[in-house]
């Protein structure tokens, strides 16, 4: 098995759930009612815990002396390879709540699949992962239907949400080198088998929202291999500067 290959795919797990875990800690202290201000945070934690597993076992396998901290605050932005996505801007609350959404769907899915992974670390961590995903999923699905199926303006914010962050949505179904790698290893899912399943959950939750399934498939991409929006450059400077300007601070 190539070691670079599978550097590459735990980067790539690890990065989505520290991109996104970094949103939303930018709603901390600012979310819509105090429920779902404590709600986002925890969903936050859970996926820096994630990041953490992830990014660990990365450093283990590159054997260059990083660990997770320095794969999270030393690296630029091409080196991160998280889906588009998950670095999309906050915007409000039916668009934070639209990229919760999409991406859970996708990342239950994947953490499912990794569970029957040949390497057992990977499986292990899917495995942990996928409980708290499975909340993640529940409660965005949730607020999906209730701003969705709610007054006329929460219904037309979800769904242009929906409609503006859907091209982003289908790289997670688009695979690489790496990915046919990690697959035919059975260390990583299939990503292609992924997008059956994912669209007839999120049709589903949409239909009982009632939003309209978008039509068009177009999907940007880039992200897994360091090709990102200007947004990704501007999250990274918020979440590095200490680590940057204090390299190798302890507390």
């Amino acid at each position: 098995m190539n070691d670079n290959a599978r550097f590459e795919f735990l980067l790539r797990m690890g990065d989505n759930a520290l991109v996104l875990a970094q949103r939303l800690s930018e709603w901390v202290g600012k979310g819509p009612v105090l429920e779902e201000d404590i709600a986002l945070t925890n969903v936050g934690l859970d996926l820096i815990g994630q990041a953490r597993m992830w990014l660990s076992y990365a450093g283990e396998v590159e054997g260059a002396g990083r660990d997770e901290d320095a794969l999270a605050f030393r690296r630029d932005q091409h080196g991160f390879r998280n889906l588009l996505l998950v670095e999309q801007p906050n915007g409000d609350y039916a668009e934070t709540t639209a990229r919760q959404f999409l991406f859970d769907r996708w990342h239950l899915l994947a953490l499912g699949a990794m569970t029957r992974s040949r390497d057992e670390r990977v499986a292990a961590i899917a495995a942990k992962a996928g409980k708290e995903v499975a909340y993640h999923v529940e409660r965005s699905s949730d607020w999906v239907i209730r701003l969705g199926d709610g007054t006329d303006e929460s219904h037309a914010r979800m769904q242009r949400a929906i409609d503006g962050l859907w091209m982003y949505a289908g790289e997670g179904f688009l695979p690489d080198a790496t990915d046919d790698a990690m697959a035919e290893a059975g260390i990583g899912p299939d990503l292609a088998a992924l997008r059956a399943p994912w669209r007839e959950g999120v049709a589903a939750v949409l239909a009982e929202a009632t939003l309209a399934l978008p039509a068009d498939d177009f999907a940007q991409r880039g992200g897994r291999q360091g090709r990102h929006t200007e947004h990704l450059g501007h999250l990274l400077c918020e979440m590095q500067f200490l680590q940057r300007a204090y390299p190798d601070a302890r507390w």
